[in-house]
């Protein structure tokens, strides 16, 4: 549903920033779930708030038609999100980098692309034309964790 609907996940993320900003380091959204590295103005530290109008403007602005547990049924809850976030506080450039290359390595991990510029939905694009990355990066044959050269390193 993600990727199908991502207009509509694109819509919401641009409203949240508009009332709460914060700069979208990298992104990927696969069918069923995605990723962000995110950095927040000095002093916020409220990825809550933005995850939550994130995920109901996004359900607002979709049909249903997602698989729902019982229990989500009864809690009158969305199938499509998870009910909480993995949040991380990056420890340097080192650790930023490496989440940053997971990332955008996630859709050739997944199996939905042979390498991280194949797969639309993600903000490797952008940082190949930054010159962050050669648009060949994150292929098949990269371990994970050691994905591949990339510019600068």
């Amino acid at each position: 549903m993600l990727v199908r609907e991502v207009a509509a996940l694109r819509a919401s993320v641009a409203r949240v920033r508009a009332l709460y900003p914060f700069t979208i380091d990298a992104w990927v959204v696969l069918p069923d779930h995605l990723h962000a590295v995110w950095t927040l103005p000095e002093g916020d530290a409220d990825f809550s708030t933005r995850w939550m109008l994130i995920k109901r403007g996004f359900s607002s602005r979709v049909g249903m038609g997602e698989h729902r547990s019982e229990s989500r049924v009864a809690k009158r809850e969305r199938g499509v999100w998870q009910r909480r976030f993995w949040e991380r506080a990056l420890r340097d450039e080192t650790d930023f980098r490496r989440h940053v290359d997971y990332v955008h390595f996630n859709p050739v991990r997944h199996g939905v692309a042979g390498n991280a510029w194949e797969w639309p939905f993600s903000s490797f694009r952008w940082a190949v034309r930054r010159g962050d990355y050669p648009a060949g990066w994150g292929g098949h044959a990269a371990v994970e964790g050691d994905y591949g050269e990339r510019q600068g390193s």
